[in-house]
């Protein structure tokens, strides 16, 4: 397996070299952690797209390369972009394609395919705790789709009106309990103004639909499909005998709105996220939320962002008639919004295998499974209340910081209560990264984490190491490593 993924990185590399060496990017590095307890503090770990193991000390070494080509076609040009980044980590155990991708852009569309890195929505990758969506907390889910990746003037609008928009089909694997199931991902989002001050909105739908658990196969036709699509009430299997039919999968979203506002010397950024397991979550009686104020200064001498953020999610939906909702968890896709053991959306929410660290929980083997229909009850903590504040700073030319400064109360789901009160806890990090300016593309990084309260007391660190073999590339706490 190691000599085929090597093979394929070179003949990669290779024809990137070939094609056009000024857009060539390879990078390799390694990044030591290490922790006091056998698992790392929260924020060493999470948003990295899982670089990062959760073993209390570990390597992770990575190779990476991209490249991108223009192709001129008249008015707008054609350009095609495709790159890969092998991990290996687990004490050497574990070799995985963190990416490996192609990306087709004509004008402002763009087709894609494969595993590549992507946040969705207007929270800041660096400082932010995560969206409720997708935070890049997890590894990529393969998929293959179509975009507006980027804000796009609507013609005739004067840039008044902008919209950005994606819609993808995935494949979740056999790290689930029901196998081979895919996912249907699809966003909009509009912002209206072209002055200093903006305003957007928009909405993210997700569903985890198909698959099977041994003789239990759920409806993967057009169909099914189509009333995945459009969110249509529809029996896809799950519920015996026809009776009760819901919407078909595990659904899920968010409803995201904020705005912009920009002087010459600041940029201040808010925005809200909420969420919502059924369309009876898309209500003004939800007061469940992520909402944020990020602060971007333009000209300050050492501090580049400083960010404001809290959590809520403790009504899950309680007040309509009907059953109450678990965020990220679901009655048939026991899993619930997770890969490759990580929450896809805010690592804030607690799953078995984190959990299984310190809490009396055992963890679930996905993969080798036996134990049928679970339930809700893989993720064993969803209602908290929380602040936190992060930060971008500069310490001289080429040296930079990021700290990030969080509190919560963790109440457990409405299920399973963790304890009679809820249990405070604190995740820090601060995080140094250094270009080495006599050997050029050289950068080190260091870092330090310390996690105390209720659920248990930890302190982590981290040394990283990374070269920049072709092009330049940005500071690794910049680009979120």
């Amino acid at each position: 397996m190691r000599n085929k993924l090597s093979l394929i990185f070179l003949l990669l590399t290779a024809f990137a070299h070939a094609q056009q060496i000024d857009s060539l990017k390879i990078q390799v590095g390694t990044m030591a952690s290490f922790a006091s307890k056998a698992f790392q503090p929260l924020w060493i770990e999470s948003n990295r797209f899982g670089l990062l193991s959760e073993e209390g000390a570990d390597l992770a070494t990575f190779i990476g390369a991209r490249n991108s080509h223009a192709f001129p076609t008249g008015k707008r040009d054609i350009r095609v972009e495709y790159g890969a980044n092998i991990v290996n980590n687990q004490h050497f155990n574990r070799v995985v394609i963190q990416q490996g991708y192609l990306k087709v852009r004509y004008g402002a569309f763009e087709l894609r395919g494969g595993r590549y890195q992507e946040r969705l929505g207007d929270i800041d990758p660096l400082l932010s705790t995560g969206s409720l969506g997708v935070s890049g907390n997890a590894l990529p889910i393969p998929k293959v789709g179509v975009a507006l990746p980027t804000y796009t003037p609507v013609p005739f609008t004067n840039g008044w009106l902008q919209i950005k928009g994606l819609m993808s089909h995935g494949w979740m694997g056999e790290e689930q309990s029901m196998k081979r199931a895919w996912l249907h991902e699809k966003t909009f989002y509009a912002k209206l103004g072209n002055g200093p001050f903006k305003v957007y909105g928009g909405v993210q739908h997700f569903a985890i639909w198909g698959g099977e658990r041994g003789r239990f196969v759920l409806d993967r036709s057009w169909k099914g499909f189509f009333d995945v699509l459009f969110v249509k009430e529809a029996n896809d299997g799950s519920v015996p005998d026809g009776r009760r039919p819901n919407r078909a999968g595990a659904q899920r979203g968010l409803v995201e709105f904020g705005g912009d506002l920009e002087f010459d010397d600041v940029l201040w950024h808010m925005y809200f996220q909420v969420p919502f397991e059924s369309g009876m979550g898309i209500d003004l009686r939800n007061i469940d939320r992520v909402g944020g104020l990020n602060v971007m200064l333009k000209n300050h001498r050492w501090l580049d962002r400083l960010m404001f953020e809290f959590i809520y999610t403790k009504q899950m939906e309680s007040f309509q008639d009907r059953e109450l909702q678990s965020y990220y968890n679901n009655g048939v896709y026991s899993t619930g919004w997770e890969y490759h053991y990580r929450s896809v959306g805010t690592p804030l929410f607690l799953n078995l295998y984190r959990g299984s660290n310190f809490l009396p929980f055992n963890a679930v083997n996905w993969r080798h499974d036996n134990t049928g229909n679970m339930g809700n009850r893989n993720f064993i903590n969803n209602r908290i209340v929380g602040g936190h504040i992060g930060m971008l700073h500069r310490y001289a030319p080429g040296i930079v910081g990021r700290t990030m400064l969080t509190y919560t109360r963790n109440f457990g789901t409405h299920n399973n209560v963790i304890t009679r009160s809820p249990r405070n806890q604190a995740y820090t990090l601060h995080e140094v990264a250094v270009d080495v300016k006599r050997i050029p593309g050289l950068q080190l990084s260091a870092g330090i984490a310390v996690d105390a309260g209720g659920f248990y007391d930890n302190v982590g660190g981290l040394l990283g190491i990374k070269y920049n073999v072709f092009g330049e590339s940005p500071n690794m706490i910049r680009a979120g490593w």
